[in-house]
């Protein structure tokens, strides 16, 4: 009898314990902080290759973790792009000899899918590829080096005619856009407190404007400014109806960055934070 007590006692310490272990290792949503450094570029008209004339690109990030596999992310980013086609090697682009560069200012909020469950306060789930969808807003402005080598605001121009006479259809783009956020990754977990990510992201713009070039030359008409006809037409050997740019296609831009990444002290009833 005494033995059987003694194994039914057992029975109920391991079971405690199992339970205890159980809990430990329940996910419990958190929140983290991080600061993302990297480089970022555009692709359109005045350049169609991947991570060319990469420029600074720094963001501030804040992740919602739901659950092992879900995550909802807002993001504050500043990122940097350019072109410049004077001593281009391609003798189309040469001819055309336009440049840009342009800050980006960005907003977004959005959903990231772990493909592995991720949980770094426990040992076997301490790193995962992840991908992410969301909707950002943001803020650009294409300037240009003008012939005293001030850098100048080309959309104000209207550098495609947009206002005049000629070309009433032709509105000025807003600087304002809305684009498609979409990425991925890698997360480590250094510590339970501390992440590791390297993240590669593109955005679906709905704009052909990024760098002030999207359809045919307006030719050297008399209601656009002296400064507008030269920023359209640097070399000034283009007509009337040339082409400029292409516009069926429009602008992304994209960046490739490490973020580090704090847990934040989510201390609330019943949690062992």
């Amino acid at each position: 009898m005494k033995r059987f007590n003694h194994r039914i006692k057992l029975i109920f310490i391991i079971a405690f314990a199992f339970s205890l272990s159980t809990k430990a290792q329940q996910f419990k949503p958190n929140t983290e902080i991080g600061i993302l450094l990297g480089t970022s570029y555009y692709l359109g008209d005045l350049n169609t290759t991947h991570f060319n004339q990469p420029l600074v690109a720094a963001g501030l990030i804040i992740r919602k973790n739901i659950d092992k596999r879900f995550v909802y992310k807002a993001e504050v980013m500043y990122l940097n792009i350019k072109s410049d086609e004077r001593n281009s090697e391609d003798t189309i682009a040469k001819n055309r000899g336009l440049h840009f560069k342009s800050p980006i200012y960005e907003l977004s909020g959005q959903v990231e899918f772990n493909f592995l469950p991720f949980q770094p306060e426990n040992p076997l789930y301490t790193w995962t590829p992840y991908v992410y969808t969301g909707i950002s807003i943001f803020h650009f402005n294409p300037k240009a080096e003008n012939k005293n080598g001030e850098w100048v605001d080309l959309q104000e121009l209207g550098t495609e005619g947009q206002g005049t006479t000629l070309f009433p259809d032709r509105k000025k783009y807003s600087l304002v856009q809305y684009a498609i956020a979409m990425g991925g990754g890698v997360k480590i977990a250094v510590n339970p407190s501390f992440n590791i990510i390297l993240e590669y992201g593109v955005r679906k713009t709905f704009t052909d404007y990024l760098d002030d070039v999207s359809t045919t030359y307006p030719g050297d008409l008399l209601d656009m400014t002296n400064e507008a006809n030269y920023m359209s037409d640097p070399s000034g050997t283009h007509q009337l109806g040339e082409q400029r740019g292409n516009p069926d296609k429009k602008d992304w831009y994209s960046f490739a960055g490490i973020t580090l990444s704090f847990k934040l002290n989510n201390n609330t009833k019943g949690c062992d934070y």
